[in-house]
């Protein structure tokens, strides 16, 4: 390990030796320039020159151009020579040096590893070793020395010759750093998978990259729309649609990723791309854990399928485009790191198919995204149509007037050729005077050959040969290093990282007071409160309501026997009193024999167990566990009320109401409670006084609640009475009046009839209304007499029966001695069938209730809660407030700010 700490900076020297030659590079670049320009800004400067002498003018002038040429080749000859003897010296120093090789072997454990990268890093050491900086610029000298003699006649003739010269040496130089980088991109590679063997399938820790591309997505999360905290830089991919746009960004990122379409709009929606450095060439999804292997063109044609997916469902209905983010993740060997965003293209109008405001909101995602201050604006421009065409310059220079951050790509330059003369419009273009804009840097770059399916390596290719040989760029002088999309990637990712370097610990500041401000108003709103987020709270919550099922298992079998027992009569005693008893009684007195009454309950009673009794006994006892369960939640919640958290209350309703909303009693229980009904209902033998008494007091409340009752609706009809009138100031109404004198007029019907049945005669209502027209003077509806009998006879029959009720009360003994052989206890033995019955129920449904259907409950309980907890809108309706947005915001400026300071750490580190 000691060898590897101190010999790892020289293996970094060495893999970064492509820096060193490009600055080689750029300065015989510059010394070209140099040449080119200067003889024309000293014309331009000499003020002798503008003498209105035509004849001394032209003396003047000559002798100017002589002074002058005689200064440049001088000038030229002592720079590139100094030059050169600079770049020999560092060349130099940085081969003296080189270390030996032999301690890969060590490292690698692989003897074939070893041989290969040793056999790499001396290729490369020979060839540079072959570069005489040196010869180059002496091989320059006399070329410059001949282009700056106007001595011959075809001075021009010869500058041409010498300028083409420059360039083929240019060129010839230019394919020699391009075969190192070739080789230094496969030596990476090597180190990579070596590396990634040597950690035997350990976590890898995320490299400088993929933590900022992490870190871009938070913070897309809490501000996309780059007004309050996300200044952060990134890439933007602007540009007229079908101007190249896309393919930039693939020949950036090594691959056709993207789906292709012939003139129609096909980025839809922004497509954040995270270039970083791997052994492989792969892409992934940030959602996603399959990697697709760019190098295979099946697995592309799947990625691409993919994009164009996420793309149509992104776009909701209407929508032609939407503002939804596609986060992926390209690696590869040699690749620059950084993070691009391609936009839809720039469109000047809507076509068929449409939605009217596509145009509108294109606009509007790339203002917002190149309104981030840090954003690196990647403008591309269609080189082979006219600058004035263009929509996109005109958007970028409104965000960016002073080209801060904003680079000027034109792509699409083999096609532009056919269409210009001369090399006039290029300069104009790369330096920046044609364009109504400003820029950090002009790039001109080939995308394409015309064919969709051709591949990167071909394109790449294509576009060397083309710069290469191209006349119109070759007239051009000076802007090699503006060419061909490796040196716009280089220059992209620089100016990334630049800018990087330059905002992210401002933006970890702004945070720092985000946390401040809010963690203050935390503390001064709520002081009481932990700070639980909203999946906290509802964890909370769950336990809460899980709690209190367990608690509803706590209640007595008394408690529940209780409760079921008066439910289940107030469910079924209108069917008792109406279909049962009262037509039972009627009956007797009727035939004047009880033993039709016995008759008729049985058959009654059977019938009604048979068919409506065991649904409704079920329903009755879902009714109560539903009524315990949410009586005993309140009661749990107004004795912990100042313990409680009253923001949960509403989340563990609604939780409560659904599961018992979805709850249903089990069928198979149904079957079993019609059978056990059936049995008991059939025994009306009551065995012990105890039962007796149970039985007799059950009759007697029942008919003095029943008799309360009719009293009730019978004042109702008839009005008050006259204790009523005269004590509480109380009076009648002309209708109440006429039922008051009906009802008199049945009372003493009954009274002088008691055992009279419970149908009135049709000549017993014509009498009566002949006695009250005679009385009153006014006629009375037979309807309104037959309504008032009703009444009134019911209320007779319920003080007739209450009577003989509290007299067998006393007379079990001789109902024992009797065997239950005598019919005058009928109405007892009903009552005690009754009683037992809803004893029976009230057990049985409390066994299913405490014995499966809690069980169930609490199972659907836990269902709602997994289905609301991964609903995050129903987690926000019902979770809801100040309280619980601050949390979250907290929490989220936390997890931000963590990640803002580990990224700075890293960056430190590789700096």
């Amino acid at each position: 390990m000691e060898i590897l700490a101190c010999r790892r900076p020289v293996l970094v020297s060495i893999l970064k030796n492509r820096k060193f030659i490009k600055r080689c590079n750029t300065h015989i670049h510059n010394q070209q320039r140099s040449m080119s320009h200067i003889m024309q800004r000293r014309m331009d400067r000499n003020p002798l020159f503008k003498i209105n002498n035509p004849q001394l003018s032209r003396h003047f002038a000559i002798m100017r151009v002589l002074s002058s040429v005689l200064k440049l080749r001088y000038l030229v000859i002592g720079s590139a020579v100094g030059g050169g003897v600079s770049v020999s010296k560092k060349y130099q120093e940085w081969k003296d040096s080189l270390p030996d090789l032999s301690w890969l072997e060590d490292i690698f454990p692989n003897n074939n590893i070893a041989s290969t990268l040793q056999t790499s890093l001396k290729s490369i050491l020979d060839t540079v070793q072959d570069i005489d900086f040196v010869k180059i610029v002496e091989d320059i000298s006399p070329i410059v020395t001949r282009a700056a003699t106007p001595n011959s006649k075809d001075y021009k003739q010869k500058l041409e010759i010498s300028q083409q010269e420059i360039i083929e040496i240019q060129l010839r130089y230019q394919k020699e750093l391009e075969k190192l980088e070739k080789e230094n991109k496969e030596l990476r590679k090597i180190l990579l998978l070596a590396k990634n063997h040597k950690m035997n399938m350990r976590k890898v820790k995320k490299s400088l990259i993929d933590m900022y591309s992490e870190l871009l997505d938070e913070l897309n999360d809490y501000d996309s729309n780059y007004q309050t905290q996300d200044h952060l830089p990134r890439v933007i991919v602007i540009g007229d649609q079908s101007s190249g746009k896309t393919s930039v960004l693939e020949m950036i990122a090594q691959a056709r990723i993207f789906p292709r379409g012939a003139g129609e709009m096909m980025t839809r929606a922004p497509v954040k791309v995270t270039l970083s450095e791997g052994p492989y060439h792969v892409a992934q999804f940030k959602d996603s854990a399959r990697e697709f292997d760019l190098t295979k063109e099946s697995e592309l044609a799947e990625l691409r399928k993919e994009v164009e997916a996420r793309m149509k469902n992104t776009v909701s209905r209407g929508n032609s485009v939407s503002n939804e983010v596609i986060s992926m993740t390209v690696r590869g060997p040699g690749l620059q790191r950084m993070v691009l965003v391609d936009l839809p293209g720039i469109i000047s109008s809507v076509t068929q198919g449409m939605a009217p405001d596509t145009r509108e909101c294109i606009r509007q995602m790339s203002t917002a995204y190149m309104s981030n201050p840090n954003a690196i604006i990647l403008c591309i421009q269609d080189g082979s149509v006219d600058a004035e065409r263009s929509n996109v310059t005109d958007l970028v220079s409104q965000i960016d007037p002073h080209g801060r951050r904003t680079i000027l790509v034109l792509t699409k330059v083999d096609l532009a050729e056919k269409n210009m003369a001369n090399a006039e419009r290029v300069n104009k273009i790369l330096s920046g005077s044609l364009f109504p804009m400003k820029a950090l840097g002009y790039f001109a770059v080939i995308t394409g050959k015309g064919n969709q399916n051709d591949s990167i390596d071909s394109i790449k290719d294509y576009e060397e040969n083309f710069f290469r040989n191209s006349k119109l760029f070759r007239e051009s002088i000076g802007i090699s290093s503006q060419l061909t999309t490796r040196n716009l990637s280089l220059a992209v990712s620089d100016c990334f990282w630049k800018m990087v370097r330059e905002t992210v610990e401002q933006q970890a500041d702004s945070f720092k007071a985000t946390r401040y401000n809010l963690e203050t108003e935390w503390k001064n709103n709520f002081p009481r409160y932990l700070e639980l987020d909203r999946d906290e709270l509802f964890e909370k919550a769950r336990g809460e309501v899980l709690n209190e099922v367990v608690n509803l298992s706590l209640v007595s079998a008394k408690d529940w026997e209780e409760k079921l027992s008066a439910e289940l009569w107030n469910g079924i005693s209108h069917y008792i009193i109406e279909n049962v008893y009262l037509p039972a009684g009627y009956s007797v007195n009727q035939t004047n024999s009880t033993a039709s009454f016995n008759t008729m309950v049985d058959i009654k009673l059977k019938q009604w167990a048979e068919e409506q009794l065991p649904r409704k006994s079920i329903n009755i006892g879902w009714a109560v566990l539903k009524d315990m369960f949410k009586t005993m939640f309140e009661e749990n919640q107004n004795q912990k009320l100042q313990a409680s958290d009253e923001i949960l209350e509403t989340l563990k309703t609604a939780v409560i109401d659904e599961a018992l909303k979805r709850h249903s009693w089990e069928d198979k229980a149904l079957e079993m409670l019609r059978v056990i009904q059936l049995n008991t209902l059939e025994d009306r033998c009551i065995k012990d006084k105890h039962n007796w008494d149970q039985a007799a007091q059950f009759l007697t409340s029942t008919l003095e609640n029943n008799l309360k009752v009719t009293d009730g609706l019978l004042r109702e009809m008839v009005g008050p009475s006259n204790y009523e009138k005269w004590f509480y100031w109380q009076s009648s109404t002309e209708e109440q009046t006429k039922r008051n004198n009906i009802k008199y007029e049945l009372e003493n019907l009954l009274h002088s009839n008691p055992t009279h049945s419970n149908l009135l005669s049709k000549d017993e209502q014509i009498t009566i209304s002949n006695n009250l027209k005679q009385k009153n003077g006014t006629p009375y509806e037979l309807d309104d007499i037959w309504q008032t009998w009703y009444l009134v006879y019911r209320r007779h029959y319920f003080k007739i029966a209450l009577e003989n009720a509290q007299n067998i009360k006393k007379q079990f003994y001789h109902y024992q001695e009797s065997n239950g052989l005598q019919n005058e206890y009928y109405d007892i033995e009903m009552f005690w069938r009754i009683t037992r019955m809803i004893k029976v129920t009230a057990n049985v449904l409390r066994q299913q209730i405490t014995n499966r259907e809690l069980r169930r409950l609490h199972k659907e309980l836990k269902e709602v809660l997994d289905e609301y907890s991964q609903n995050i809108e129903m987690k926000c309706k019902l979770l809801t407030g100040r309280r619980v947005t601050l949390v979250e915001e907290l929490n989220k400026v936390k997890q931000i700010q963590e990640k803002l300071e580990d990224f700075i750490q890293a960056l430190n580190k590789e700096k």
